[in-house]
C-alpha cells in the first residue's frame, strides 16, 4: 500500500473517535442545564448572577434584560430567575 492510503485509512478512525464524544455531550446538554439550575435555590438571584453562575459551569449564557439567554446545541433557551420558587429559574425554549 502507498503511504497516502495508509494515512487516509488511519485518519478515518481518529476522526470518528473525536466526533463521538461531541455527539454524546450535546444530547446531555439540556439535562446538565436542568440539573445545574435545580441544584439549589437562591431567591435573591438576578439575571446577572444567573448568567455568571451558568457561565462558570460551562454554559454559553448571557443576560438579556429580564432573562438569561443560553445557547445549547443549536437551540436558544430563555431562563428567567424565579425568586421564591424551587430551583434557580424557569426555562423556555
Amino acid at each position: 500500500m502507498a503511504w497516502k492510503e495508509i494515512c487516509a485509512i488511519s485518519l478515518l478512525p481518529i476522526v470518528l473517535m473525536l466526533a463521538l464524544p461531541t455527539v454524546n455531550a450535546s444530547s446531555d446538554a439540556l439535562s446538565d442545564l436542568k440539573a445545574s439550575i435545580s441544584a439549589f435555590d437562591d431567591p435573591r438571584m438576578d439575571t446577572q448572577d444567573l448568567a455568571f453562575y451558568l457561565a462558570t459551569h460551562g454554559f454559553d449564557a448571557s443576560p438579556r434584560g429580564s432573562y438569561v439567554e443560553v445557547h445549547l446545541v443549536g437551540q436558544v433557551y430563555k431562563l428567567t430567575p424565579n425568586g421564591q420558587a424551587p430551583g434557580l429559574c424557569n426555562v423556555a425554549a
